[in-house]
């Protein structure tokens, strides 16, 4: 646990050096926290601030609440896995298909060699966050980047078997299934394999084959999921509408 003043970071501000600093090690103590407890049930204000060795009303200096403090604890996990799938995504060659394909087993991939914080990041329950916040929640990065793939591949001439926005959240959701599922049941070796062949099948299954084609299963312009996703996202949120 750090030492210091438990009156230090009253007269930080969030704006300061000194401010962010204290900023920093506040999101470091939370991440030491989740790692030991693998979970936010028992985070609080009060606890974070003992890590520290600052007085609880401090941290609202820094974070508006618990829901702020863990989403900002986890952010790297989701920058690295958002990271690691666009490396995977420039590597799979000239073919958007080829690419989004590429990322979907980065997706697995991590989650598979990095269980302890994809559980933290997707696999136990957060802080509950008013509807209006959930577009702010660090993970739009994940969403994003599965609807950017998919939109390059329309742009190719992939024709998709549901409209953009259900076709993202549906390969994600999948791809989640499939991991989660590998945690909890299998987790061998043999498992792995499976995990990664499944997910090559759920991303050809909302794609044709060949630029130009016609899907296994035509896709109608919009439904009811694609428009409540697009209001989902479209949320305010720190980084206005998501693209």
């Amino acid at each position: 646990m750090a030492t210091g003043s438990a009156n230090d970071g009253e007269q930080d501000g969030r704006e300061s050096g000194q401010g962010s600093q204290r900023r920093r090690q506040i999101v470091a103590a939370v991440q030491r926290l989740l790692g030991e407890w693998g979970s936010p049930d028992k985070l609080t204000m009060r606890a974070v601030a003992k890590e520290v060795g600052i007085s609880a009303p401090s941290i609202y200096l820094h974070f508006a609440d618990k829901t702020e403090l863990v989403w900002a604890a986890l952010a790297d996990r989701y920058d690295e896995l958002v990271t690691q799938m666009a490396t995977a995504g420039k590597a799979g060659g000239d073919d958007p298909r080829d690419r989004l394909r590429a990322q979907a087993l980065a997706y697995c991939r991590f989650a598979m060699r990095s269980p302890g914080h994809y559980q933290l990041m997707f696999e136990v329950h957060q802080p509950t966050a008013e509807p209006s916040r959930i577009s702010g929640h660090p993970a739009r990065h994940v969403s994003a980047s599965f609807r950017e793939g998919l939109r390059s591949c329309e742009s190719s001439g992939y024709r998709l078997s549901l409209p953009l926005e259900q076709a993202a959240q549906t390969l994600w959701a999948g791809l989640h299934g499939m991991v989660s599922l590998h945690h909890s049941l299998y987790r061998d070796e043999s498992s792995e394999t499976l995990v990664l062949q499944l997910a090559e099948g759920l991303v050809s299954s909302l794609l044709s084959g060949t630029p130009g084609a016609a899907p296994a299963v035509p896709s109608p312009a919009e439904t009811e999921a694609s428009r409540r996703i697009r209001e989902i996202r479209n949320a305010p949120g720190p980084d206005g509408p998501q693209a």
